[in-house]
Formats: C-alpha cells, sequence, structure tokens
C-alpha cells in the first residue's frame, strides 16, 4: 500500500474585508490602504474554484547596462565594423535621385 507523502506550508495571513461598489458600467473593488497597494498598479485576478485570488501583475525584467564593461578586457581586440551592402533599390534610387 502506498501513502503519498503531503507537505503543507504554514501560511501566515491576515483577513481584510473589502467593499464592492458599482463604477460606470463596471464593478470595482475597494482595497484597504494597509494592503500596501500604489494606485495604478496592475494585478492579476484569477478565478478559482474556491473564489478568486489577485497578485501583482510581474514587473517586466530589467536590462542589463554593459555601458560600464568597456575597458574591463584590453586583451580583447574590437572586430572591425563590417557594414552591409546596399539594397540594390536603394542603389536605383540615389542613381534616379542623381540623374543617372
Amino acid at each position: 500500500m502506498y501513502i503519498p507523502c503531503v507537505y503543507t506550508e504554514l501560511i501566515v495571513s491576515k483577513e481584510y474585508r473589502a467593499k464592492v461598489f458599482k463604477s460606470g458600467n463596471s464593478l470595482a473593488l475597494r482595497l484597504p490602504k494597509e494592503l500596501g497597494l500604489k494606485e495604478g498598479s496592475t494585478m492579476v485576478l484569477r478565478e478559482e474554484r474556491s473564489g478568486y485570488r489577485f497578485e501583482p501583475e510581474d514587473a517586466p525584467k530589467k536590462k542589463l547596462d554593459i555601458s560600464g564593461f568597456w575597458g574591463k578586457a584590453p586583451w580583447l581586440e574590437v572586430p572591425e565594423r563590417r557594414d552591409f551592402d546596399e539594397r540594390p533599390s536603394t542603389i536605383a534610387k540615389r542613381k534616379a535621385q542623381q540623374g543617372e
């Protein structure tokens, strides 16, 4: 007989009351200030079997600023720049403008 081992996490939570009200043609949920949400922040709302769950939308991933790396590896050589050849349509347009 196999008995699965179930792990549960201890969840410490507070209970808040929120009021639903009409805002234009929609319903809105007035949330308590104690939640620490910022005005204008985007939330994700999920409908679950037991009710609804909302959480903050994931923040966009930050881009890495590599401008400070220049000169950190002096043994590396900067490769020569290879420009692309012009498109035939660009060459023809330039010639037409020059009157060739």
